[in-house]
């Protein structure tokens, strides 16, 4: 019997490293899947379906919408982004662990739906910090950069409804401190109980006949 893998939701305020922490992870774990984003947006330079995202057509996506299959979506300037169900539940379904990163509004979605999902919140170490982060991306006016800066201190305020938190100092260490994370979830009795019983009776059948 194959385990269900881990569904691990990454997200936390923009400019708190999200993506380069799951970049360092994917690096250095063959068993992470990144799960693959849908969009109606245009394909650009390089960018392959089904490995960047499911580039998809609005009316399929809308079709998706009303069917129910995205673990969550969003209508971003004006082109839809969502987490298609059916590929993640075939990944975990097949004992992969697969990260998912989204923002917080998107997880908290996801949390609904997947209760044993592994839920973590990247902090910056200092509002300082994160400030500068989204200063040094060179693409943010001080209007935009005010506006991100209030929106990232208001979503600070949800890491109570994750499992753990995570400060992004240095990517490296916060990427070690989620891997053992996700080494501490798969050790949990709840996750495999049922192999555990099963396996209990298999042993007193031994003992009982032999």
């Amino acid at each position: 019997m194959i385990n269900k893998g881990l569904l691990i939701v990454i997200s936390g305020p923009s400019g708190a490293g999200k993506g380069t922490i799951c970049k360092e992870l994917l690096s250095k774990n063959d068993d992470l899947n990144l799960s693959i984003s849908a969009t109606t947006r245009e394909p650009r330079k390089n960018e392959i379906d089904g490995k960047n995202y499911f580039f998809l057509t609005k009316e399929k996506f809308e079709h998706m919408i009303g069917d129910n299959e995205f673990l969550e979506y969003a209508n971003v300037y004006g082109n839809y982004y969502g987490t298609p169900k059916k590929y993640v539940d075939e990944l975990l379904d097949g004992g992969k662990n697969v990260i998912l990163e989204i923002d917080i509004q998107g997880a908290l979605k996801v949390k609904e739906m997947y209760k044993d999902g592994v839920f973590i919140f990247i902090m910056p170490p200092s509002m300082k910090e994160l400030k500068n982060r989204i200063k040094k991306r060179g693409s943010e006016t001080e209007e935009s950069l005010l506006t991100r800066f209030k929106s990232a201190y208001k979503e600070i305020n949800y890491v109570s409804k994750y499992n753990y938190v995570v400060i992004n100092d240095v990517v490296e260490t916060a990427a070690q401190k989620i891997e053992s994370i996700i080494i501490a979830e798969k050790c949990r009795v709840d996750r495999y109980k049922d192999n555990i019983f099963n396996s209990r009776e298999g042993l007193l059948h031994e003992q009982f006949y032999d």
